[in-house]
């Protein structure tokens, strides 16, 4: 099985992943890390659909990912293909070009603190069922912990001034482009982060690109928003 892994955990990550596809009937997953001292980044993904569908909810800003991460319950879509979701109808269209039957997203918490997300899709429809939902619900927590303890270390190097990273800058799944685009959109539009990543997203989606690709060009210098551009 091919994987994916963006941070420097190499054999650590790809277990991180591959772990929900041996426990449960799932095609693929991807972990993404929500807080911390480490930006809203993907950890790992079992495979490019796993990975794009992601990017996909990132870019466009809605879909399950996000309404697990603000309502810290799972969200599961068994047949997603065949229902109407009023939340993420962008993203719901988008799903229409890919061998996806069901998600299966959980969020990954610890008492009050928000970790992370874990999405997993199957190309075959179908309802967890409840001992599948209990292996995942139990995953779902060892990961949490796995990734506090990263997150807790990254802040730790970060305060004594340590240059590791947990998520490499080289790696497809590292977003950290975009998060220093967004910082100059920030200054070039004068406007909030939050604004600036909205920016981003809505020309990438007008020009029918990626964020991440659009963000290359911010940070190259080829892109650059003012008050005035579209």
């Amino acid at each position: 099985m091919a994987e994916w892994s963006s941070t420097d955990g190499g054999v650590e990550d790809t277990r991180l992943c591959a772990r929900f596809l041996v426990e449960l009937p799932v095609n693929g997953a991807a972990v993404s890390v929500f807080g911390g001292a480490v930006p809203e980044t993907v950890v790992c993904a079992t495979d490019g659909l796993a990975a794009r569908l992601d990017e996909l909810q990132f870019d466009l800003g809605e879909g399950p990912r996000w309404e697990a991460a603000r309502t810290r319950l799972p969200v599961l879509e068994p047949r997603v293909r065949e229902v109407e979701h009023s939340l993420w109808p962008i993203f719901h269209t988008a799903l229409m070009d890919t061998d996806v039957a069901a998600l299966y997203v959980f969020p990954l918490t610890l008492g009050a603190i928000n970790v992370g997300i874990v999405e997993l899709y199957s190309t075959t429809p179908g309802a967890l069922d409840r001992t599948d939902r209990a292996k995942a619900l139990v995953l779902a927590n060892q990961t949490a912990w796995n990734l506090l303890d990263r997150l807790l270390r990254v802040q730790e190097s970060a305060v004594t001034g340590s240059a590791a990273s947990a998520v490499s800058a080289a790696s497809p799944l590292s977003r950290r482009e975009i998060h220093q685009a967004t910082g100059m959109v920030l200054v070039q539009m004068n406007v909030t982060p939050t604004d600036a990543l909205l920016l981003l997203r809505a020309h990438a989606y007008s020009h029918g690109r990626t964020v991440r690709s659009v963000a290359g060009d911010v940070v190259a210098r080829r892109l650059l928003f003012t008050p005035d551009s579209d």
